[in-house]
């Protein structure tokens, strides 16, 4: 009879550690938001607004009026302009260590970086892509600019 509570106890463990993992921590969080923009995640469109998570694999799109500012946990900060489409492909942080992952593409236009904690730790983590070219980030803050048809 103990044998089957120990095992019972095990397997309940097993569960609730295995919905633990299972439980996704968002990327960041959407601090602003002008105009028309959205956050895509599995397929479904929802406006953006302030307070909002942002995951990994979200999209952020934005309109003629639209902006976003986005902070991840890392304290990267990202602007993302009007007509734009980025994609955060990649994200993990460890708030420990500062290392991780940051992977995201820019398919067009404009996105604002100030990095954060995470590329100052791992660098060479923090990736950025346009369809023309991969930017590498060491800790630093830049623009990019992808028109249309690029």
């Amino acid at each position: 009879m103990r044998n089957l509570k120990v095992a019972a106890a095990t397997a309940a463990l097993a569960l609730f550690m295995t919905g633990v993992c299972a439980a996704e921590q968002p990327a960041g969080m959407v601090k602003t938001t002008k105009g028309a923009a959205s956050i895509e995640r599995a397929g479904k469109q929802t406006p953006a607004a302030a307070g909002a998570a942002l995951m990994a694999s979200d999209r952020v799109v934005t309109g003629a009026d639209g902006s976003v500012g986005i902070t991840l946990r890392d304290e990267t900060l990202l602007a993302v302009g009007p007509n734009s489409n980025v994609w955060l492909e990649k994200y993990a942080f460890d708030p420990t260590s500062h290392e991780g992952v940051l992977n995201a593409t820019v398919k067009r236009g404009t996105l604002g970086v100030i990095s954060g904690k995470l590329s100052k730790q791992s660098p060479g983590a923090v990736q950025f892509r346009t369809p023309t070219s991969i930017l590498g980030v060491r800790g630093t803050e830049f623009l990019i600019d992808v028109k249309d048809g690029e």
